[in-house]
């Protein structure tokens, strides 16, 4: 709150800050035990983990590690699927659906895919796109779209979170800020219009201890304006 109030011009103290959430005792929002959605069978074949929970990337476009969660409405379980850019936290896509199939993690991929194609980024080739070992992810069609574009696929172990542990904490931030505090939820539609509010929020306004408290756009863009000032000038 210190931070967003700062960069809407606003100056006020941490302290301050501080004082008010414990006088009208507010506390930030709380991250609960997360249930498992995306359950693989150790035996089947699948890609190599390219990550070995590795979860860094010097760049945008480096390493995508993606994974969906369940979200309780009144007209029955919605599956909402994400995709985080590790160098930055942004969310390039997002997809929400009341099965949880192979299609939602393709249209997921898909929307990615023209996220950065929106921005020019037409060669994705030397991405590494993660998952855990969930069979949406495993299966023949994700792997193919995957390598049409020249993304490598990777994928942890069977039933273990710590091998996706990026794209699990995001989710988490997910459900804390915006699932459990704005609840009950109506059905997909209603999903629909929240996460995408939510996810501009996330990308735009939002800051990341990670980051050093910038936000991922920001992250983005001073990564390609210092980029662009080391390019030589023939």
């Amino acid at each position: 709150m210190w931070l967003h109030l700062r960069g809407k011009g606003h100056d006020v103290a941490r302290c301050t800050i501080e004082r008010l959430y414990r006088e009208q005792g507010w506390q930030g929002a709380l991250r609960l035990k997360k249930i498992r959605t995306t359950i693989g069978d150790p035996a089947a074949e699948r890609p190599l983990d390219r990550v070995d929970r590795q979860f860094w990337a010097s760049r945008p476009n480096q390493l995508w590690v993606a994974d969906f969660t369940y979200v309780a409405t009144w007209a029955g379980t919605v599956y909402v699927a994400f995709i985080f850019d590790v160098f930055s936290r942004r969310i390039v896509g997002w997809r929400a659906a009341t099965r949880m199939t192979t299609d939602l993690v393709l249209d997921t991929l898909e929307h990615a895919i023209w996220t950065r194609r929106q921005a020019g980024i037409t060669d994705l080739s030397g991405l590494i796109h993660h998952t855990d070992a969930g069979s949406q992810y495993v299966s023949f069609a994700s792997t193919q779209r995957l390598i049409d574009e020249g993304v490598d696929p990777s994928v942890g172990s069977a039933g273990d979170a710590y091998d996706n542990a990026l794209a699990e904490s995001q989710i988490g931030l997910y459900k804390a800020e915006l699932i459990r505090p704005e609840g009950p939820w109506r059905g997909v539609e209603h999903i629909e219009l929240e996460t995408l509010n939510w996810v501009d929020f996330f990308n735009n306004e939002r800051p990341h201890e990670a980051l050093d408290d910038l936000t991922p756009m920001a992250a983005e863009k001073l990564h390609y304006a210092a980029k662009n000032e080391l390019t030589p000038i023939d």
